[in-house]
């Protein structure tokens, strides 16, 4: 005797007619888990600020700062400026990264020193920056500092000063030296003694690197 394909069909279907299938819970759990922001530690917050900002890539601010994160700028120089305040992720990419990068290409930021801990609260580092102005040519190097604010909930920045010390302006003929040594530089995290050595005999250059080394003593 055989079984009809309806009948076995109707016997698959039996025990789910007249009511739904329990949840599976552990898809749900994965689900809720996929709608979380991933960890990450304060120096991969550190990573992705910095390949947000030389890149021209402001989607990967949301893998560094909480939504409503501060920005303040201590601005010591004349030579480039920005609001002193932001408040929230969307302004601070809108200034640190998409009106930067309609005046700026060729960046590069290095991060003086060590990463921090993957536990830090709190974390300060001098920083080096080295760019070109689209229009024109003109080359750009500065010194400064940043401290950072982590949430340890959230697991991003949720604060972030920049103090600007420098900033000095050279030629367009400074391009190729000043590029061809900064892009040699171990990046984003730099040693300072390696980001001194080998550096370009240009008196702007020399000024910036004193500084820089200055904060450092």
């Amino acid at each position: 005797m055989s079984v009809r394909p309806a009948a076995l069909a109707a016997d698959a279907a039996g025990p789910l007619r007249g009511s739904l299938a329990p949840p599976n819970l552990c898809v749900l759990h994965l689900a809720q888990m996929s709608l979380r922001a991933p960890e990450a530690t304060p120096a991969e917050c550190i990573l992705a600020y910095i390949r947000a900002k030389d890149g021209n890539r402001p989607h990967l601010l949301d893998a560094a700062f909480t939504e409503d994160a501060t920005l303040q700028m201590i601005v010591r120089t004349e030579a480039i400026s920005f609001p002193a305040s932001s408040v929230g992720r969307e302004a601070i990419a809108e200034t640190l990264v998409r009106r930067f990068n309609q005046a700026y290409e060729n960046i590069y930021t290095l991060c003086i020193g060590s990463p921090p801990t993957a536990n830090a609260e709190a974390f300060s580092c001098d920083w080096l920056v080295a760019m070109s102005e689209k229009q024109g040519g003109a080359v750009r190097i500065g010194c400064g500092r940043y401290d950072w604010s982590f949430s340890p909930v959230e697991r991003r920045v949720r604060a972030l000063a920049i103090t600007i010390e420098a900033m000095e302006i050279l030629p367009s003929e400074a391009l190729n030296p000043v590029l061809n040594w900064v892009s040699a530089l171990p990046y984003p995290w730099c040693d300072r003694q390696v980001a001194l050595a080998a550096s370009p005999s240009l008196p702007q250059v020399l000024h910036v690197l004193q500084l820089l080394r200055h904060e450092g003593a």
